[in-house]
C-alpha cells in the first residue's frame, strides 16, 4: 500500500473509529488495515490512534494529520478529475428516503451505472438522522430545510405537499371549505425526527402560511404509516404529493383544501466538506440534480 492509500486509510479510521469498518470500506481485511496502521505511526514516529475495545479515536497528532490528510487527498483527487481521461470509480455511499429512492432515482440507475461502470453505489435508506462521517456516508438527500451541521448543501428543488384524508372519513367528518373550518376534525399525528414534537399542518394563503395542530388518536415517526393511517380514516394528513399519486388517482384519499397548499418543501443534498471534491460524488450530485429538475416533483 503506497503513503496515498495509508492516508485513505487512515482518513477512514478516524472517520469510522472502527477498524474493521473502515478495512470493510475500503476492501481490505482488517488484518492489513493494523498492519498499515503500525508501519504508518512507525514511519512518522507518532502514536496517531488511540485504541479500545470498542473503537478508536485520534490522538492530538493524529487530529493534526488527519486534517493534513484530508486537504492532501482532496488536491489529489482534483488533480485526477482535472485529467481530460478521468474516470469516476469506488464505492459511493448515499442514503436517501425509501419512496423518494424508489421513484426519482430507481428507474434511472441503469443508465448512471452504464455511463460509469467503475463505480458502485451503496444506497441507504430510512427517515432517521445519519452521522455522515461517523457511518462513512458520503451523501444524503434529504426533505425540509436543513440545520446548519456543518455540511456542505446543495439545493435540488422543491416538492410540491398536499392535504389529503380519505374518502369515508370526510363522509363522517365532512369536508372543511377553509382551513377556518377544521374545528372538528383530526390529523394524522407525525413525530419530528428532529425534536420528536407533532408536527403542525400547514395551509397557505394570502400571502401567508398558517400552522394547525389538530386532536389526534395516533402518533407516528414513519412516513410510511403516516400514509396507512390516512388511507384508513384516521384523518387529515399532509406529505409530499407523488407518495399519493396513486391514491388520488383511484380515489383511495382525495385532497383537501387544494386552493390552500402546504408550502414546498425543500430537497437538499448534504455531504462533509471533506468529500467535496470527489469525482465520484460530483458526478453523482449533477446527476440527481438533473433528474429532480426534469421530474419537478
Amino acid at each position: 500500500m503506497d503513503r496515498f492509500d495509508a492516508m485513505r486509510l487512515f482518513v477512514r479510521l478516524v472517520e469510522r473509529q472502527s477498524f474493521t469498518a473502515a478495512a470493510a470500506d475500503l476492501g481490505i481485511p482488517r488484518s492489513t488495515a493494523s498492519e498499515v496502521l503500525r508501519g504508518l505511526e512507525a514511519r512518522l514516529g507518532a502514536r496517531l490512534l488511540e485504541r479500545t475495545t470498542r473503537h478508536v479515536t485520534p490522538t492530538l497528532d493524529g487530529e493534526d494529520y488527519y486534517r493534513r490528510c484530508v486537504a492532501i487527498l482532496a488536491e489529489v483527487e482534483e488533480a485526477e478529475a482535472a485529467m481530460r481521461d478521468a474516470q469516476p470509480r469506488g464505492l459511493l455511499r448515499i442514503d436517501a428516503h425509501p419512496l423518494l429512492t424508489r421513484t426519482f432515482i430507481l428507474p434511472h440507475l441503469p443508465a448512471f451505472l452504464t455511463r460509469y461502470p467503475q463505480l458502485d453505489l451503496q444506497i441507504g435508506q430510512g427517515d432517521r438522522l445519519v452521522d455522515l462521517v461517523r457511518e462513512g456516508i458520503d451523501c444524503v438527500i434529504r426533505s425540509g430545510e436543513p440545520e446548519d451541521s456543518g455540511m456542505i448543501q446543495r439545493r435540488l428543488g422543491t416538492i410540491a405537499e398536499v392535504t389529503v384524508a380519505s374518502p369515508a372519513y370526510l363522509a363522517r367528518r365532512g369536508t372543511p371549505a377553509t382551513p377556518d373550518a377544521l374545528d372538528g376534525h383530526q390529523m394524522v399525528a407525525f413525530l419530528s425526527s428532529r425534536t420528536g414534537d407533532v408536527l403542525p399542518l400547514e395551509f397557505s394563503g394570502a400571502g401567508t402560511l398558517r400552522h394547525v395542530l389538530l386532536p389526534s388518536r395516533v402518533r407516528v415517526n414513519n412516513s410510511d404509516t403516516m400514509a396507512n393511517l390516512a388511507r384508513l380514516g384516521f384523518g387529515l394528513a399532509q406529505a409530499p404529493r407523488y407518495r399519493f399519486t396513486d391514491d388520488l388517482a383511484s380515489g383511495t384519499l382525495v385532497e383537501v383544501l387544494a386552493d390552500h397548499p402546504p408550502s414546498p418543501t425543500p430537497l437538499c443534498a448534504l455531504y462533509p466538506q471533506n468529500r467535496q471534491l470527489a469525482l465520484r460524488l460530483r458526478v453523482f450530485l449533477d446527476w440527481i440534480a438533473g433528474i429532480f429538475a426534469e421530474a419537478k416533483p
